[in-house]
């Protein structure tokens, strides 16, 4: 069963280009390094021709993924977002509770995520903690150290 994926038009245009490239380029390649491996003789005790075989199997595998990632990817149109609730793309101001810490984070789809940028996936512990919460409620969230509590101060788009 195939699992839905929502995404920003910008990061669905990174997956598209992350694809072409594979395809375009990297496959070329791959080809290329089998017919040099194969011209160097015997195949039955040819190490470089295995490995090239094994690197383009790698390399279709990881494109047909990623074909069927875009396949299910949907584009979410941000807009027509409820900012009462924390959704997919929504900006969230919270506050730790034990340390009186303020963050701002914004949920995105799990290949979108980069906790540098301030974007979490909507699959980590924090994300699923997050969701469906209402400004002013309370998160409670299962972490390896514990239950961490975080209000929600914010929410915006």
């Amino acid at each position: 069963m195939s699992k839905v994926s929502y995404y920003t038009a910008e990061g669905l245009k990174k997956l598209r280009e992350e694809l072409n490239q594979l395809k375009d380029v990297e496959r070329p390649k791959a080809s290329q390094a089998i017919a040099e491996a194969r011209d160097k003789g015997d195949l039955s005790e040819n190490a470089e021709y295995d490995a090239a075989k094994e690197a383009q199997g790698m390399l279709e595998m990881r494109i047909s993924k990623m074909e069927e990632t875009l396949a299910n990817a949907r584009v979410i149109d941000e807009s027509q977002l409820d900012t009462s609730k924390v959704l997919a793309l929504s900006i969230v101001k919270i506050k730790n509770q034990n340390n009186g810490m303020e963050m701002t984070y914004t949920l995105v789809a799990e290949s979108e995520a980069d906790l540098a940028a301030g974007k979490i996936s909507v699959n980590s512990p924090i994300g699923k903690g997050l969701l469906g919460k209402s400004v002013g409620d309370t998160a409670e969230i299962q972490v390896p150290n514990g239950i961490m509590k975080f209000d929600i101060l914010e929410i915006s788009r």
